[in-house]
């Protein structure tokens, strides 16, 4: 019995939950197969610019996350979040449809910024969802966990299958079967039994009209409890370091040790596995080890991973990016947790919301320092990033960890 209560799949024995984590695990296909176009577009348009296309796609990405996320929470927090989800897939499946028929680079930059503006009001409702079809609570960081572990696993796998499938039926096409897995996504929710809203409190029915005061809420939430802040501050160390895989690997690896694009998707290929493993853990052990302490762990695992890897071969550079990857989702998962766990169920829409947009901000201040350190300091550029972010974890555990309150988790 003991097994099966920590076994990770656990939640599917709850069929909604199942609907809902296959829609979004179709869903999460489709998003590869929508980069792996883009990228295959943008080289097709632009060429040698075709890195600097998806620099400022990845930007416009973030900047639609922090501009409209806080205000989906809001959203998802007053109308039926089954509505929200399927709509929004049925919308991004129009977009990523007309992708066939792009023949400008303004026209990426166009429907990459409206295809992000419907996953900011996806990614906050669909979190509030989780605790609404776990009634179990103890099985909220399983599913969370799960869910993680799950993305994670097929950011490593799906351009993979994307790539293949765009060399058989060509790249525009991918566009097409990636409106495909929104259509079949949207269906599975459509077909979750009943509404998914939840009772406004006497203070939000009162305040209906007052969508600002509520966007104000749910980031004050955030950072009034202590837990969640502290979880939300290592994100931002989780952040500058991740940034500096993501945008300085490629360089390390074509550039200094001379390896080609093989080697450079072995290295990333760690980064994922690591991520995907930690992940799926991740609900298990926070039943075992104080979430804070996991998410401290984390911090220091990336952190430590990146310091040495400007003096790594590319076997050892992929096994440091096995050991970030899993810091990586040791950080980011439990945080999630906090939120189902310690915020009232009507109140999650808008504090996911607020969270999804903060956590970004994070990464639109990283991936500009990460690209700073990668050309000022190309050959020191890891070991700088490390130490800032070793640095960051001791300033902040003093600042935040002790002043923690001593409350159930």
């Amino acid at each position: 019995m003991r097994s099966k209560q920590n076994s990770i799949f656990l939640p599917l024995a709850n069929k909604d939950f199942a609907r809902l984590y296959f829609a979004q695990t179709i869903s999460i296909l489709g998003d590869a197969f929508t980069w792996v176009g883009l990228a295959l577009l943008a080289f097709e348009l632009g060429g040698e610019d075709a890195s600097a296309i998806l620099a400022a796609s990845l930007t416009l990405r973030v900047t639609a996350f922090v501009i409209f996320s806080p205000y989906a929470g809001v959203l998802a927090d007053r109308i039926d979040r089954k509505k929200i989800l399927y709509v929004t897939h049925l919308l991004r499946m129009v977009i990523v449809g007309m992708f066939f028929f792009v023949t400008q680079v303004w026209q990426i930059y166009v429907l990459i910024f409206l295809l992000n503006i419907l996953n900011g009001f996806f990614t906050p409702a669909y979190k509030a969802v989780i605790p609404q079809l776990i009634q179990n609570k103890d099985e909220y960081a399983q599913a969370i966990s799960l869910s993680g572990g799950t993305y994670q696993l097929l950011g490593v796998l799906g351009p993979g299958i994307a790539g293949g499938l765009a060399a058989v039926i060509g790249l525009r096409e991918i566009f097409f079967l990636d409106s495909v897995t929104f259509i079949i996504a949207a269906v599975l929710i459509f077909t979750l039994p009943g509404k998914l809203i939840v009772n406004p409190s006497k203070d939000q029915t009162e305040s209906e009209s007052k969508v600002w005061t509520d966007v104000k809420r749910g980031t004050n939430d955030l950072f009034s409890d202590s837990k969640i802040r502290f979880a939300l501050i290592m994100e931002f160390v989780a952040a500058i370091a991740g940034a500096q895989i993501l945008v300085n690997t490629v360089g390390y690896v074509k550039g200094t040790l001379q390896l080609t694009s093989i080697e450079y998707g072995w290295a990333m290929s760690g980064f994922g596995i690591g991520a995907a493993i930690a992940a799926f853990s991740t609900g298990i052990l926070i039943k075992k080890i104080n979430p804070s302490l996991l998410i401290i762990t984390g911090a220091f695992l990336v952190s430590l991973s990146i310091t040495p890897a400007n003096y790594a071969g590319i076997l050892a550079l992929a096994v440091l990016w096995l050991f970030a990857g899993a810091g990586q989702s040791f950080v980011e998962i439990p945080a999630q947790t906090l939120i189902a766990n310690r915020i009232p169920i009507n109140q999650q829409g808008k504090v996911y919301g607020a969270h999804f947009a903060w956590s970004h901000l994070w990464w639109a201040i990283a991936y500009p320092l990460a690209g700073f350190l990668g050309s000022e300091y190309f050959r020191e550029n890891f070991l700088y990033g490390g130490v800032l972010s070793l640095v960051l974890i001791l300033v902040f555990y003093f600042v935040f960890y002790n002043k923690q309150k001593p409350e159930h988790e």
